[in-house]
């Protein structure tokens, strides 16, 4: 079974289609035994940092990600969340990465919304995707870069587009709205 994590976030219905897309059946769920139970989990979300960690807080939904052993999957504020601190509202995150997540310093058009090419990809995620793969962001803030970096991408400055850490998988771009490169990125994420 694969688990969509519910939380006060939005996106989980745009993984979910993309998922069933694929063949797959999935559950939208906040319930902590149904996490846990899960093969797959997946930490979708577009929000406010503050207000979602809130939630998962006020849940204890931060401790349940925590202490998952399957592979989990972050996407956009999802991997955000699973950052150490992000500048959106001086917000503690999970801290599954060391990484610090910051607000784009004035300069071009930001949030950083569009299709843009990732650099310096390692790992299973990217298995057939070659190294220039384009994948579709909506950001004003992103992960700075560090030990669990495993993609790059330059939008102002170079950032994390992707982090690795044990069972732990992340990406700041939206798989399920990149197209096929998206979707080949999510069945490598299955294939784990």
């Amino acid at each position: 079974m694969i688990a969509i994590l519910k939380y006060n976030a939005g996106n989980t219905r745009s993984v979910l289609n993309a998922l069933n897309s694929l063949g797959y059946e999935a559950c939208i769920s906040d319930d902590p035994v149904q996490l846990q139970a899960a093969d797959k989990v997946i930490f979708p979300g577009v929000g406010e940092a503050g207000t979602a960690m809130a939630y998962l807080k006020a849940r204890q939904l931060d401790q349940v990600i925590r202490a998952l052993k399957q592979p989990v999957l972050g996407i956009c504020l999802g991997m955000q969340l699973l950052c150490a601190h992000s500048e959106e509202g001086d917000t503690a995150g999970i801290g599954i990465f060391d990484n610090q997540v910051k607000r784009f310093p004035p300069g071009l058009l930001v949030p950083h919304m569009g299709w843009n090419n990732l650099e310096n990809t390692s790992g299973a995620l990217f298995k057939d995707l070659g190294q220039s793969a384009d994948f579709y962001f909506v950001h004003t803030y992103y992960a700075t870069q560090g030990v669990a970096t495993v993609a790059t991408t330059d939008y102002i400055l170079p950032f994390s587009a992707a982090l690795q850490k044990d069972n732990f998988y992340a990406v700041q771009f939206h798989p399920e709205k990149s197209a096929q490169t998206g979707l080949t990125l999510l069945e490598n994420f299955l294939d784990l």
